[in-house]
């Protein structure tokens, strides 16, 4: 029989499309036209980049993060057999992803000086998408949580 998703998962999974939509939203904008990012914005004062285009590797972190969930929903569709509790790997990348979002966002700003990159709407959504994801997941989890799991051999 095929498995069926159950709400914190489908939440989870929503939370991971979020999060795919703000990579490619603006993420940052050059306050002025001394500001840049890489080779983006020398003299281009109000220009805005998105995570795309601003994070070199992190862009790809952050889509297979929010590829995480769709993943589960893949294999609890199909009746796959899982080797872990459902949601746990979720959790466990939403947590990562929630993060880095969280540190280029308020600790790490990218570009030249930081202090002139604000943060625009791409940001926010990336964010609402990575909580989204880890609540579902928490969430699940803790509704399903069977109390403490035994090492192998003891009854």
């Amino acid at each position: 029989m095929k498995g069926k998703l159950e709400r914190e998962e489908i939440i989870a999974v929503a939370g991971g499309a979020i999060l795919a939509i703000g990579v490619f939203l603006a993420w940052y904008k050059l306050d002025n036209r001394f500001a840049s990012i890489g080779p983006h914005g020398p003299g281009r004062a109000g220009l805005t980049l998105s995570a795309w285009k601003a994070l070199s590797t992190m862009r790809y972190v952050l889509l297979v993060g929010a590829a995480s969930p769709l993943i589960l929903a893949y294999i609890v569709i199909r009746g796959h057999a899982l080797s872990w509790p459902r949601g746990e790997l979720t959790a466990v990348v939403a947590i990562i992803v929630v993060t880095l979002v969280l540190l280029r966002g308020l600790i790490v700003k990218p570009g030249d000086p930081a202090g002139q990159i604000s943060l625009q709407l791409g940001w926010v959504v990336a964010l609402v998408g990575s909580i989204l994801m880890l609540g579902g997941a928490v969430f699940h989890r803790a509704r399903n949580d069977t109390g403490p799991r035994k090492p192998p051999g003891v009854p």
